[in-house]
């Protein structure tokens, strides 16, 4: 019997897909449909942990993610952008695409980081629901189908970034 490489983890945002190639997380989703959550007696041991650790984190206990990622095929440019947020940007803060772009000392630009958030395959481990709009909270394309902006929403208040909407 092979050891599951997927699993279902449900959180206060909705069931997250976690999925690992044995040494890695290669990718966060929130899945399409009606899938149940499964438990986690004989997953392997990255994916284990990851869903300990992304309970302890919905918990209130953990405010930084320490899990193998592989990024996969990204280019140098948005694993340059991804890894300056993963490291400047802690829980409770946020940045501007802008900010982000000037940090990473590559030449793109704030709407290219924009496009650089919305491929992130481990959204939640590397946070790109931190950046923000010089004017407002931006985009997103994390959370359940129909609820991108309202997760992204939850997910900053959570972590004290924003404060709570009164509606």
């Amino acid at each position: 019997m092979s050891v599951p490489r997927r699993v279902l983890v449900p959180t206060p945002v909705g069931t997250v897909a976690v999925e690992s190639d044995g040494s890695a997380v290669v990718r966060v989703a929130w899945p399409a449909g009606t899938e149940q959550a499964a438990g986690d007696d004989s997953i392997d041991p990255v994916l284990a942990e990851a869903v300990r650790q992304l309970r302890a984190y919905f918990a209130g206990e953990l405010t930084e993610f320490d899990l193998p990622v592989d990024l996969g095929g990204m280019s140098d440019t948005a694993r340059a952008v991804l890894t300056t947020l993963n490291r400047d940007v802690g829980h409770g803060d946020t940045i501007t695409y802008g900010e982000l772009a000037a940090r990473t000392g590559t030449r793109v630009s704030a709407r290219g980081v924009g496009t650089i958030m919305g491929i992130n395959p481990v959204p939640l481990v590397i946070p790109c629901h931190r950046v923000i709009a010089g004017d407002g909270l931006g985009g997103y394309s994390g959370g359940e189908s129909g609820r991108d902006l309202s997760t992204k929403r939850w997910l900053l208040e959570f972590e004290g970034a924003l404060p709570p909407t009164l509606f």
